[in-house]
């Protein structure tokens, strides 16, 4: 992962009302409450957590980037191992040269898929059977990409991979073969002035794709055609400064999205205004990856920058974006 700026953010009033009037149903109930850890990892073996998919139960899955692994996380706070990808002798992975696993998404089968990034042949999507398995190679991506955020669209069987090197996100059939490059440009490009980080998390989410942007700080929406084509990139926030990943709490268009170098969780409006509401007081550290479930809200830590502390906090959401 790149080095980046460390920036305190702190929203103006404005944002914040702003805010609390895009948030469905009037209550004075907070978006999230009662964070805790339910896991502390180790940094030493590479339990750097990538991406995370809530289950039902209360359990979560989640790759650890550098130890090449995805697990699941127990409702009773054990770390079980599902499946460890293959080492990579010589990893040429752009960007972070290590080989590492990136986007996770889960099929409603339980089926996991990942993203593996190499720099060799072995970089692309694998598939890990329900309840954990031999991992298996369905779809090869360029060697010289990295790919990050992983989404699934199972309502027309295919996998979304954002690609953070080469600015491009690839449409992958779900039971596996050939990527196309659905969408590519200037909004999903890095910048080589800065990281290098382009497209980075991506969700499905009414008959589009979103991605963030981590080097412009920006969340886009990418309608999908009738016929699956990829439309016209539009930017729904800015100024997200360092964001990696994100999900939507509700039906509605707000988004809970992690910031990385500054070790928070915002609340993005629909109008693109945001405001914390997790921070390092809660036990952030460097924040990756988000994932909900009914009303519990997952937040993965990777610690890449503080070298502190890599872990997986639970909290409560609101119950009024249940009707959102």
């Amino acid at each position: 992962m790149p080095r980046f700026p460390r920036r305190a953010v702190a929203a103006p009033a404005a944002v914040a009302i702003g805010l609390l009037a895009a948030v469905p149903a009037a209550s004075d109930e907070p978006v999230l409450s009662g964070p805790h850890a339910v896991a502390h990892f180790d940094l030493a073996h590479g339990q750097t957590p990538e991406s995370v998919v809530a289950e039902r139960g209360g359990s979560a899955d989640v790759s650890f980037a550098f130890a090449r692994q995805v697990v699941k996380v127990t409702r009773e706070r054990r770390v079980r191992v599902l499946a460890t990808l293959p080492d990579e002798d010589n990893p040429r992975t752009p960007l972070v040269s290590s080989a590492a696993t990136y986007g996770l998404a889960r099929a409603h089968d339980g089926t996991l898929y990942v993203n593996y990034a190499t720099g060799s042949g072995r970089t692309g999507v694998w598939r890990i059977p329900a309840g954990g398995g031999t991992p298996e190679q369905i779809a090869q991506l360029p060697a010289d990409g990295l790919p990050n955020g992983l989404a699934l669209d199972e309502k027309h069987g295919v996998l979304y991979a954002a690609d953070s090197a080469l600015g491009t996100v690839w449409r992958i059939p779900q039971a596996g073969g050939t990527a196309t490059a659905w969408a590519a440009g200037t909004e999903l490009a890095g910048l080589p002035s800065a990281t290098g980080f382009g497209a980075n998390g991506i969700q499905v989410h009414k008959d589009a794709v979103w991605v963030t942007n981590t080097d412009r700080g920006t969340l886009l929406r990418i309608p999908v055609g009738a016929d699956g084509s990829a439309g016209a990139a539009e930017t729904r926030a800015a100024g997200l400064t360092g964001v990696d990943d994100f999900v939507f709490p509700g039906h509605s268009d707000l988004v809970l999205a992690a910031l990385n170098p500054s070790n928070e969780v915002v609340l993005v409006g629909p109008d693109g205004t945001h405001s914390g509401v997790l921070s390092v007081q809660e036990g952030l550290s460097n924040p990756t990856a988000l994932a909900v479930r009914d009303r519990d809200v997952f937040v993965a830590s990777a610690a890449y920058f503080t070298q502190r502390d890599p872990n997986l906090l639970k909290a409560r959401l609101g119950a009024h974006f249940s009707r959102s």
